[in-house]
């Protein structure tokens, strides 16, 4: 009998630091670049996950489009949050997670990189002193990984890896057989060898050409053949990347990501 679990990730939020459309347009309802507005699988909020396995849930990222993510996935509860990096598109929601203390009714782990935890105790100390009754403000517990580290919380183990963002480093996860690897631009040859072998990789890509810190198709094609996917998964896309062209003329193997998209793995 195999002992093997399902994991699914979830792909809250699919979209660039600004969103998809961003705020402007000739009408001011919306600047879409070269998005077909028609198509709502173009609608992209703030890139971010949620990974689940027997009933444990941990949230990657919680940008500022968090409230609305987490009840369009119906997560009223979590059991950490992990923070691949600072960057405020990544980090601006965690106002939000006050409302998950209070539905779990304890403080949340908050996973991420020493120097990434210490960012945000910086910028939001008052999330990480001690709880308030009632939490009249988010409570989180910081909880700091060591690259190349696995850690464990609930049913859910991950593997913590390196990536180069440029002006940062920022954490790429594995669980098991599915990945998750967004706002990079360059992999470390530690990374792609942890990363090797996963059955389905997702991938940030702002823009089809180069970037000076996100990955273009360039990059995303040699990671791809590096680590032998059946399957990536485009997300933190800009404007430039309309999804039925992309779907149109991706190559085989290799597909945009949309919001509410459910991924599905082993671990």
């Amino acid at each position: 009998m195999s002992l093997k679990k399902r994991v699914r990730l979830t792909l809250l939020g699919t979209g660039p630091s600004q969103g998809v459309p961003a705020i402007g347009g000739s009408d001011g309802r919306g600047d879409w670049g070269s998005c077909d507005p028609s198509e709502p699988r173009n609608r992209r909020r703030r890139t971010s996950a949620l990974l689940t396995c027997k009933g444990t849930r941990i949230l990657i990222d919680a940008g500022p489009d968090c409230r609305e993510q987490l009840l369009s996935a119906g997560a009223s509860g979590l059991d950490g949050v992990v923070f691949t990096h600072a960057h405020a598109d990544h980090v601006m929601g965690i106002d939000e997670l006050r409302q998950v203390n209070r539905n779990i009714g304890q403080v949340l782990p908050a996973f991420g990189f020493p120097e990434t935890l210490r960012e945000l105790q910086g910028r939001f100390a008052y999330a990480f002193r001690e709880a308030t009754p009632g939490f009249f403000r988010p409570a989180l517990e910081s909880r700091e990984v060591d690259p190349c580290e696995t850690f464990v919380l609930g049913h859910l183990s991950l593997r913590a890896c390196v990536q180069d963002h440029a002006v940062m480093r920022t954490m790429g996860l594995r669980c098991g057989n599915i990945a998750y690897c967004t706002d990079v631009v360059r992999m470390p040859p530690e990374t792609l060898a942890a990363l090797s072998g996963v059955a389905t990789l997702v991938l940030g890509c702002f823009r089809l050409t180069s970037h000076p810190v996100h990955a273009g198709l360039r990059e995303v094609l040699a990671w791809a053949e590096a680590i032998g996917p059946r399957r990536v998964v485009l997300t933190h896309m800009g404007s430039t990347m309309d999804w039925e062209t992309l779907r149109r003329e991706l190559p085989t193997g290799i597909e945009p990501g949309h919001d509410g998209m459910e991924l599905d793995g082993e671990a």
